[in-house]
């Protein structure tokens, strides 16, 4: 079921980029993002009275909380960036550098959560790396 929601998340993250693309033409870009933040929240709360897991709150350890506050400050920075990006650039150009986070990812896995990294690994984020490259050339 993971890779059916990971390949899911992928096709919206497709329809994302396109659809903020035609969105931001006139509008200023942090602008855009916080509107996007808007509707992010809204979903996902709904989606936790659906179902029903807006109890849990209460269980959520103070370490979890810092994590969780953490990651939002990294996804919140990755998103003005990244709508600045394709509000100047070219999407095609900048979706694949965004992807490079694959790699960037994968290292910190390995590093932080000491993560399996092996040959098949290393290709990968070779490959990653260098179609970017022939993409953005």
């Amino acid at each position: 079921m993971w890779w059916i929601l990971a390949l899911l998340s992928a096709v919206f993250a497709a329809l994302t980029s396109i659809l903020a693309k035609i969105g931001i033409k006139d509008v200023d870009s942090n602008l855009a993002t916080a509107i996007r933040t808007m509707v992010v929240v809204a979903f996902s709360w709904i989606m936790v009275f659906i179902t029903n897991a807006q109890s849990g709150i209460v269980n959520i350890d103070k370490k979890s909380w810092i994590f969780l506050i953490l990651s939002g400050i990294a996804t919140g920075a990755s998103w003005l960036c990244y709508y600045k990006a394709i509000q100047i650039g070219e999407v095609s150009k900048v979706v694949p550098i965004d992807k490079l986070s694959v790699i960037f990812t994968m290292v910190l896995a390995f590093v932080i959560l000491h993560e399996k990294f092996n040959a098949k690994s290393i290709i990968g984020c070779l490959l990653i790396g260098i179609g970017t490259l022939i993409m953005v050339l």
